[in-house]
């Protein structure tokens, strides 16, 4: 591609004076060349050229063109000056036959001159036919040398025929040719062998290539996430990145013979300002990947949570008010990545239309191919497209009504009309978003029981979205840095939108089967929809983006047409859309008062019902492996609570008559065995009856009834398939710091704890019940594993072990959360239980943290009667249902903070023994 000039090459490298250098060294040798010295001069013009190039990176952190250029410059300089060597000193030939002729010539990257520090050196080495001694011991020598400095080299040695038969067969050479550029010796054989390349290799393979090429670069696209918002995107590979402009520009050097990118607007395939876009993109992406490699000191072309702080400082990115400056630095980033998928859709349809003009259409074609009109809109060979250049311009609200109506049609949008609607995307005035007309297209489109997800996809890569909606445009390619959401704002949104329709219609019933069985009994479905747009819409902004969100909305509605009841629902979704999550995986919904507390907020079966769907398409948004059987298990037991309590009218079952009702479940359960409600059972206390679920009393029953006699100590695991958890049931005589042994040795066996219950029966025998995963959320089905887990248990509770120093020895649960700040809470809560006060923690999630917690609560004299785990990526949140030891609540302020400060010591101390 086309290079910028590079200033003052000479302070990079001077050839001419390093070789002046390395022959002063031969001669001073007399003809007994050392080799150690010869390196030692040319890794000294390495270094100091490396040097240069970085202090030019820190003068110009943005520049990565010129920093690339440079790179290859101080590349080409050394190859040179050592083949120049090699040929005069170490094996000179004074008569060279014919077939003693070598060039060399710089393939891949290396051959559009562009280089990373890190980067591999690419080298074809041709000779005219079969290799003779001399070319060998040339080859070698040079790639010797290469070595020696510490290069990666990439290499081949072929003859021209061995040359054009390689690249006809395998297409990861032929691109690597397409890319080739002289770099030294003989240069009309390079002539002749670029010649035959073009004659031999691509001639007639013009459509073959580029059809490999784009389902290379789909299956790549795979391999990495499949999206351009994947938060710890790959600059190189990724979707959107580097390779993906590259191989635009390969496609175009095929089969138009392009020389620079610049020449693809001369070509057709670009306009000149797509092709502006195309180098501004470029020039940051080698920037990003040029201070990758500089900081790491390797080729590292992941931008990973660790680097992007880093990255974004040395591109002087600052922190904004809401916006961190590693924030604002990702968003950059994505904005330039949807930017390349845009520039790819127009390219490759200007790329499809050049072909089909090439050739006679058959009379079935043209019959397939027949135009139909729509409003308007042209619609032929599935693609809606417009009729001129400036029908949008006619009519700005038709920028809204193609996406309507393309997915209304069910068909595509001519990357020609994605084109023009991104270009013309500036006449979406306050005018056109006031218009009743554009904003009921939008709705349509929103609404739509036919795969919204794709036209609104296409809607935001074009920059409508955000213009008709500027409150979404804000969240464009807005990050959010931290290890549980997997996509930027507006992809999680529109994902999420994508979710909520595969519920509606069906599709998603064995994965979100309450959410399937309750949306069709949903009344206002407008606002449910409207209500997933705007959930996250405020983010980014500082203060609460719920608070914030649901005042959006109350402008937005109305806008969008809805009515002050659906505005109203609207408001209230998005202020109260963490709510019922937050309950479900951080309350005990065994505790009656964290029902009615949230009922008393939701109050209808209507706003329950919309609640519950929209923390499932939520939570399932986020990323691959978020949702899990877990989380649904919490979320419907909440929701069937919630919704029982509502039938009722408020109206709670008393105590009693509560552990009636769940001995008879349980007595159901049991079979012929219903016996062991009284034996087993008889001294378990009214509050493990009301608190552990029919499905957990069975097996703790007849595991009581098995310790009968035995030995003071029983820990058996069952699979628990609607929890997607193992349940590790121990039973032990209770005694002081019980949990936080327990939990420390299940730990220690790789186990994580998500749900945790204590009971102490009438004779003191303490029934505790964890349910347990592994680090991937998954239950620990092997035997092997489960008896790993009984072993580590044991010996910890046998104090066999040293809890704290091997926790402490664990690797973090999560890659590279070290790169995250999390200050660490404490927080009470009184209200959110009649009997316990509720404890929440909210700390670095570390392998030693939830044993030191719950060792600091033992030695502050505290009672657990349950403990709840959930994780949002590097932080943990968890919260412990407490008492004092006569059993009551904590409410002496002076208390608390001897409390949190004993808490807060054991957050400290697993960060300490972890660092």
């Amino acid at each position: 591609m086309s290079q910028p000039r590079i200033p003052n090459q000479r302070a990079i490298i001077d050839r001419r004076k390093l070789s002046a250098t390395v022959d002063a060294a031969v001669d001073a040798a007399q003809g007994k060349i050392k080799r150690q010295k010869i390196v030692a001069i040319l890794k000294d013009a390495l270094a100091t050229g490396r040097k240069d190039i970085a202090a030019r990176l820190d003068a110009e952190p943005s520049a990565g063109h010129k920093v690339a250029a440079a790179q290859s410059f101080l590349i080409d300089q050394l190859i040179r000056v050592i083949h120049d060597h090699v040929i005069t000193h170490v094996y000179p030939a004074a008569n060279r036959s014919a077939g003693e002729r070598l060039t060399l010539v710089a393939v891949g990257g290396y051959g559009r001159g562009e280089m990373a520090p890190q980067s591999d050196v690419d080298i074809a080495f041709i000779t005219p036919m079969k290799n003779t001694p001399w070319c060998e011991q040339v080859i070698e020598a040079i790639l010797y040398f290469l070595w020696d400095l510490g290069l990666k080299v990439g290499h081949s040695s072929r003859s021209l025929d061995d040359m054009v038969k390689m690249a006809k067969q395998d297409l990861t050479i032929r691109t690597a040719l397409l890319e080739g550029r002289f770099l030294w010796g003989d240069q009309a054989l390079f002539q002749k062998a670029s010649d035959r390349f073009w004659a031999d290799v691509v001639a007639g393979s013009e459509k073959q290539f580029v059809a490999e090429k784009l389902l290379e670069r789909e299956e790549r696209h795979k391999r990495m996430g499949d999206s351009r918002y994947v938060v710890e995107p790959n600059v190189k590979e990724g979707k959107g990145g580097l390779r993906d402009l590259h191989t635009l520009y390969w496609i175009g050097k095929y089969i138009h013979k392009v020389r620079t990118a610049s020449e693809l607007v001369d070509a057709g395939l670009l306009t000149r300002t797509e092709y502006r876009a195309f180098r501004r993109a470029e020039n940051f992406f080698w920037a990003v990947r040029c201070h990758l490699h500089t900081i790491t000191g390797r080729e590292e072309d992941r931008l990973t949570f660790d680097l992007q702080r880093e990255v974004s400082a040395r591109m002087n990115f600052v922190d904004r008010p809401g916006k961190s400056a590693v924030e604002r630095f990702m968003r950059f980033y994505f904005l330039q990545v949807k930017r390349v998928g845009s520039l790819t859709g127009v390219f490759l349809a200007q790329l499809d239309e050049q072909f089909a003009r090439s050739k006679r259409p058959s009379l079935m074609t043209r019959f397939r191919d027949r135009t139909r009109i729509v409003e308007g809109f042209e619609i032929s060979s599935g693609r809606i497209n417009v009729p001129s250049d400036d029908f949008f311009q006619q009519d700005p609200v038709r920028l809204v009504e193609i996406f309507t109506l393309a997915n209304a049609e069910g068909v595509e949008v001519h990357p020609n009309a994605m084109r023009l609607a991104d270009r013309d995307s500036g006449l979406i005035d306050n005018k056109v978003r006031r218009d009743k007309r554009a904003n009921a297209l939008l709705l349509a489109l929103l609404t739509s029981r036919d795969n919204p997800e794709l036209a609104l996809r296409w809607m935001n890569e074009a920059s409508v979205f955000g213009r008709i909606m500027p409150e979404f445009g804000r969240v464009v390619a807005q990050m959010q840095f931290d290890m549980y959401h997997h996509y930027t704002v507006d992809e999680h949104t529109i994902r999420a939108i994508g979710a909520l329709a595969r519920i509606e219609s069906g599709e998603s019933a064995e994965t979100h089967p309450t959410a399937t069985d309750i949306i069709g009994k949903i009344k206002h479905r407008r606002a449910l929809y409207v209500a997933v747009l705007m959930h996250d819409i405020a983010k980014g902004r500082g203060g609460d983006h719920s608070i914030l969100g649901a005042e959006d909305a109350l402008k937005v509605g109305p806008r969008l047409g809805l009515d002050e009841t659906e505005t109203e629902l609207v408001s209230w979704l998005v202020r109260q859309h963490l709510l019922m999550s937050a309950t479900a995986f951080k309350r005990d919904l065994a505790d009656p008062k964290t029902i009615a507390d949230f009922v008393a907020e939701v109050q209808s079966l209507e706003r329950l019902r919309q609640l519950m769907v929209l923390t499932v398409v939520d939570i399932g948004a986020v990323g691959p492996g978020v949702w899990n059987s877990w989380k649904s298990q919490l979320l419907t037991d909440l929701f069937h609570a919630a919704e029982e309590r509502i039938r009722l009218g408020h109206k709670s079952v008393g105590r009693e008559k509560g552990v009636e009702i769940k001995k008879a479940q349980v007595a159901d359960l049991l079979e012929g065995d219903k016996g062991l409600i009284d034996s087993a059972g008889k001294a378990m206390l009214s509050s493990y009856w009301i608190a552990e679920a029919p499905e957990v009393i069975v097996p703790n029953l007849r595991q009581i009834d098995r310790m009968e006699g035995q030995r003071k100590l029983s820990i058996e695991c069952h699979y628990s398939e609607n929890r997607g958890a193992t349940l590790v049931t121990v039973i032990v005589g209770d005694h002081p710091g019980l949990f936080s042994r327990i939990a420390g040795g299940i730990h220690l066996a790789g186990g994580n704890i998500i749900d945790a219950r204590f009971h102490t029966s009438r004779n003191g025998v303490a029934v505790d019940n964890l349910l347990v995963q592994d680090p991937l959320g998954r239950p620990f089905h092997e035997q092997h594993q489960i008896d790993r887990l009984k072993q580590a248990i044991e010996d910890s509770l046998a104090h066999r072990n040293e809890l704290v120093p091997e926790l402490a020895a664990r690797p973090l649960s999560r890659l590279r959360a070290h790169a995250f700040e999390v200050k660490p809470r404490i927080e009470f809560d009184n209200d959110a239980s009649n009997r316990f006060t509720v404890i929440e923690v909210s700390a670095r999630d570390r392998p030693a943290l939830l044993n030191r917690l719950a060792r600091a609560l033992f030695e502050e004299r505290l009672m657990i009667q349950s403990a709840h785990v959930t994780n949002y990526g590097e932080r943990a949140a968890d919260t412990f249902y407490v008492t004092d030891l006569l059993g009551d609540k904590i409410v002496s302020e002076s208390r608390m903070k001897a409390i949190e400060a004993k808490l807060l010591d054991a957050v400290r101390a697993t960060e300490e023994a972890a660092a």
